[in-house]
């Protein structure tokens, strides 16, 4: 009986095609939204320790302001007075002997430049800063051909830089670049050693990059006003890591001249205040993404409510042509909520299909891996089968409450 239930109710589906394509299209479009945004924070959370994990075991960084993730009142961040060179090199001083490395970096992000070498330019947009002899190893990169930066050379300035493999490819693709000269923002650099390549990152190609000494950067790109200094800085092993941090700001309030009473102008983020700050902004996106797909489900589940309604009327003889030969009551619910259930079900796969490409599209082109939410495509699933019970059921029982007597003699 119930294998002959389930052919009526598939059989009765497929007379109304568009019907029942329009109605699942509903529940499609809930499933979709919340399905489309789960793979991709999903998606990013798996390769948040990759993406974010740029400043190296045991690591942390001061600088003027929050990072992306968390920006906070911005006015505030933005009345701070600059971390400047001078403050970083004193915090240096005061660090020695307790953290292992102390990178200082300086960048000037509204200079859009490329890397020129004779008649060859890379791609506009590169990573173009000053950093010290410890730059390298504070932002996880590892020198592939030459050197890195002597303590002489910072600390006198000398032209010379430190090139990635993406700009290493675009300007010297049959020479090895070291000796050579590359222009950027008007300056002549010599290149003294090429990156090992890394990759991308969110989107971002991390080996486009020219770092100088920062000095030399100061000196030809300084200004007070519109730059600040990030200061990196790692400490000796795990177990010394909290106190080296406390240390660090001891060390940079001297550094930044502040009184006991004043509250830290400065920012300290680590790889662990990153996952963080990340996984809040996640579960905001979430919850928004909850609540549109809530809203749509529910809109879809009074419309298959309506659809069903419709059709019970429609099929008022049929039904009662069905209980007057001996259909049980539990037959004809039965075979109601089926049909509910079905377009509910094909809805709701649709929806996860449809969310797990775009989702995956989009978590590529951020250069995010490639995950299937197995756990929230269950969820859809359970979801969608409760939506067509709970708003088919009314409709079935109704259909299979029907007086036999009476649904003959309807019209």
């Amino acid at each position: 009986m119930l294998k002959e239930i389930i052919r009526m109710a598939f059989s009765s589906l497929g007379v109304n095609k568009l019907r029942s394509f329009l109605t699942m299209s509903g529940i499609t479009i809930g499933v979709f939204s919340v399905i489309g945004v789960m793979t991709i924070v999903s998606a990013l959370r798996g390769s948040i320790e990759t993406g974010l994990n740029m400043l190296g075991t045991n690591a942390f960084q001061f600088q003027k302001s929050p990072t992306g993730f968390s920006n906070g009142n911005n006015r505030k961040f933005r009345l701070r007075r600059n971390i400047t060179l001078q403050e970083g090199q004193r915090y240096q001083r005061l660090m020695e002997g307790t953290a292992e490395v102390i990178s200082l970096e300086l960048y000037d992000f509204r200079i859009v430049t490329q890397a020129v070498h004779e008649n060859r330019k890379s791609t506009y947009g590169i990573t173009f800063g000053g950093g010290n002899q410890h730059y390298l190893a504070a932002n996880q990169y590892t020198v592939d051909t030459g050197r890195n930066f002597t303590d002489a050379e910072v600390a006198t300035g000398r032209p010379v830089c430190v090139i990635g493999s993406s700009i290493a490819k675009a300007l010297f693709p049959t020479e090895s670049p070291l000796g050579k000269t590359v222009k950027v923002s008007g300056q002549t650099y010599t290149v003294i050693g090429q990156l090992i390549e890394r990759g991308s990152s969110f989107g971002g190609d991390v080996d486009n990059i020219v770092i100088v000494p920062i000095t030399l950067w100061a000196m030809q790109f300084g200004n007070a006003e519109r730059q600040s200094l990030n200061i990196g800085s790692q400490a000796p092993s795990q177990e010394v890591y909290y106190e080296t941090i406390d240390k660090a700001i001891t060390a940079m309030r001297i550094a930044r001249g502040l009184k006991p009473e004043q509250e830290n102008d400065f920012e300290l983020f680590s790889n662990e205040s990153l996952v963080a700050q990340f996984a809040k902004i996640a579960d905001v996106v979430s919850s928004g993404a909850f609540v549109i797909s809530g809203i749509a489900l529910l809109a879809a589940g009074v419309g298959i409510m309506n659809i069903m309604l419709v059709s019970v009327t429609e099929r008022t003889k049929e039904i009662g042509i069905r209980k007057s030969i001996g259909a049980r009551k539990n037959s004809i619910l039965t075979q109601f909520l089926i049909e509910s259930v079905v377009i509910s079900l094909a809805g709701g796969v649709a929806g996860i299909l449809l969310g797990v490409v775009a989702g995956n599209g989009i978590a590529m082109m951020m250069s995010a891996s490639i995950i299937f939410p197995w756990l929230w495509a269950g969820i859809g699933l359970l979801v969608c089968s409760g939506i067509g019970v709970g708003f088919g059921f009314y409709p079935a029982y109704k259909a299979s409450s029907l007086d036999p007597i009476e649904a003959l003699r309807f019209e």
